[in-house]
């Protein structure tokens, strides 16, 4: 029931930053405002649906693992159980414990571990972060997250047009102040909304991923110990200013970044409380 609870959650927030983005678009250039926003979206996600996995392994220097490795031999053990082809597995050269999966389907994605990570956890642990982390990929969470962070993405873009708009923007003199504050209200408030909802899709799937991991090794206590000994070790060691990009935060299992929000509703992440409160629950 939570499952399906999950994915009306993801179908709900992605319909409402998509309309979002078609007014915001219909507002700002009326019909042919909207088409341009409808093209703009379609075009983007089609560029993120093929490079997006390339991308971010780039972004992190990630390199491929020999297949002796005992990360890909526990990807292909996990990836067996849960009915999927086994990702290609990266090595990232930090000590912030963390990993991330990422791809446009099953058939094309890979994992990534840091070396932090590995020194952190034992077998047990790690196999129940790949399996997080392959449930993310069956579920196609980074096709989905890549998507709305797109959207979100232009809606920041066109609010900022708009706030340009209700400062340079024409309109007779009776009206131009109200249109101002309008178009200035509009301006802001928007890409606050994208935000706010981009985030709650993210703790969505996250929670979706935690559930998957505990059915696919029939075994929640694995993920359970995992992210306790995951949320001390990147509060101690988080990702250096030079590491990472704040904007791929949703990817990691955890945070791996300083300064992370202490009010739920504005974090990428559930707390961690409630993830292993919910783990617990199903009692595998």
């Amino acid at each position: 029931m939570s499952q399906f609870s999950n994915v009306f959650k993801t179908t709900i927030i992605l319909a409402l930053l998509t309309a979002l983005l078609l007014w915001l678009g219909n507002l700002i250039g009326g019909y042919s405002g909207l088409i341009v926003a409808f093209i703009f979206v379609i075009f983007m996600n089609f560029a993120m649906y093929w490079w997006s996995d390339k991308i971010v392994l780039w972004m992190y220097r990630a390199k491929e693992l020999p297949k002796d490795h005992k990360v890909v031999k526990l990807v292909k053990e996990v990836a067996n159980k849960a009915g999927i082809p086994a990702p290609k597995a990266y090595i990232i050269q930090s000590e912030t414990p963390n990993a991330f999966a990422t791809g446009r389907s099953p058939k094309h994605s890979a994992v990534a571990v840091t070396n932090g990570i590995l020194t952190l956890l034992d077998g047990y642990e790690l196999k129940g972060v790949l399996a997080h982390e392959l449930s993310h990929v069956k579920n196609r969470d980074t096709l989905v997250q890549t998507i709305a962070a797109v959207i979100a993405g232009v809606i920041s873009y066109v609010a900022a047009m708009t706030r340009w708009v209700a400062i340079f923007g024409g309109g007779s003199d009776d009206n131009r102040g109200e249109n101002i504050i309008a178009l200035l209200v509009i301006g802001i408030i928007t890409p606050i909304i994208a935000l706010l909802l981009q985030l709650a899709l993210s703790r969505t799937r996250e929670y979706m991923a935690d559930e998957g991991s505990a059915k696919t090794l029939h075994d929640s206590k694995a993920l359970s110990r995992a992210l306790k000994k995951l949320e001390a070790g990147n509060k101690a060691k988080p990702f250096r200013r030079n590491e990472g990009n704040p904007s791929t935060a949703p990817l990691f299992i955890v945070n791996p970044f300083k300064g992370s929000a202490i009010i739920e509703f504005l974090s990428t992440h559930p707390s961690m409380e409630k993830r292993i409160a919910k783990l617990e629950a199903l009692k595998l």
